[in-house]
């Protein structure tokens, strides 16, 4: 019988984590089933997710009409049912997270979109949903934006768990990973252990390709030598920034400064590998799978890419090789007019307004399901 890839990749050092939630699939064990079968050992959410696993489904419609008798508000209901089924999921991935050592094993709950732009706004909606959920392998969603940064840094210096969202750039991860170090010696100046603090840094990656493909595309049309690079870049982009990003952890987390902090017990902030589906049907299904095996690494994947990398996928260490071609590919994008740092500015902006859409989208969905459910006897 042909061995499970997925299971594989863990050799590798990589940890998959699924990139979903609803309340469906803890009920009917599906979730258990990926856990013990897969080897999935972790679980993201954020407002796009339950979104879609809240207004279009009837999973909750039970738990918002007894809510709903209590005369609570949607974004009162929006809380309970999130906070439970995070919590649901800790309990199951707790085995998990015991067994690694308290090294794997989180389900991450993201705060407002709203509060994106907001550092003290995020500070306290993060401490509260941490204090709430109350689960030892939960992480806190905090987005990479400007404002985030620091919030990000005094969160993990209060010894919360933070998952680090919408983070494109590289700049910006060298700002992720100083505010990481600055929250451990933060925690470590306040003799507190370090050994329980955990984060990852999620690099959202297929939406590089989608924005600046249609310029490589404009490029090849045109023909001439800009033509020739353009063809090269198709499709390479974001695989180069996520092999680059790679380089930079291991440097970081080489350093003196980490090394004092090590002996203390801190661990790495492992890099995550987000927005893994493959959106162009010219590209493998597992595209942003195969490329990015290493190890300290966590890849979250969308339920149908872990269904097709169970069927067809090919593990082997591939994260740091080619990486002077991926450094190259990045020089080069300048040379068929793409400012990287720009689109990455442009993807953070669009990220941050596609979950508060999705967010806004729900609390409206909630709060009419909420005003049928009290009028029904």
């Amino acid at each position: 019988m042909k061995e499970n890839p997925l299971l594989t990749l863990e050799a590798f050092g990589q940890s998959i984590w699924m990139d979903y939630i609803s309340r469906g699939m803890v009920t009917s064990g599906e979730l258990r089933k990926l856990i013990e079968d897969d080897g999935v050992s972790g679980v993201t959410s954020n407002p796009s997710i339950f979104e879609k696993a809240i207004a279009q489904s009837h999973d909750y419609d039970e738990a918002i009409r007894a809510f709903s008798i209590k005369a609570m508000t949607a974004a009162e209901i929006y809380q309970y049912l999130t906070v439970e089924d995070i919590q649901n999921v800790a309990d199951l991935l707790r085995p998990t997270y015991d067994r690694t050592g308290s090294g794997d094993g989180f389900v991450s709950l993201e705060v407002s979109p709203r509060l994106a732009h907001d550092t003290a706004g995020t500070i306290a909606e993060a401490s509260h949903l941490w204090s709430t959920v109350n689960r030892p392998n939960v992480m806190i969603k905090v987005p990479a934006t400007p404002q985030g940064i620091p919030a990000i840094q005094h969160l993990i210096g209060e010894g919360v768990n933070i998952n680090i969202t919408l983070l494109f750039g590289l700049p910006r991860y060298r700002e992720v990973v100083d505010a990481y170090l600055g929250g451990l010696e933060t925690l470590a100046a306040r003799g507190k252990p370090l050994r329980q603090a955990a984060s990852v840094a999620s690099f959202f990656l297929s939406r590089i390709d989608v924005l600046v493909e249609p310029q490589f595309e404009k490029e090849i049309s045109a023909g001439g030598p800009r033509a020739i690079i353009a063809a090269r870049l198709h499709g390479q982009a974001a695989i180069a920034s996520a092999k680059i990003a790679y380089e930079i952890y291991k440097d970081l987390f080489s350093s003196a400064r980490f090394k004092s902090l090590e002996k203390l017990g801190a661990r790495p902030q492992r890099l995550l590998w987000a927005s893994t589906s493959t959106k162009n049907p010219a590209y493998s299904d597992t595209k942003y799978v195969e490329a990015l095996i290493g190890p300290d690494t966590i890849n979250t994947l969308p339920i149908e890419t872990i269904t097709a990398y169970r069927d067809h996928g090919h593990p082997e260490q591939t994260l740091d090789l080619n990486v002077a071609d991926a450094g190259q590919n990045l020089k080069d994008l300048a040379q068929v007019g793409i400012d990287l740092d720009a689109v990455t500015q442009q993807l953070e902006d669009q990220g941050v307004e596609k979950f508060i859409s999705a967010f806004d989208q729900l609390m409206a969905s909630l709060e009419e399901k909420r005003a049928v459910m009290h009028k029904q006897p």
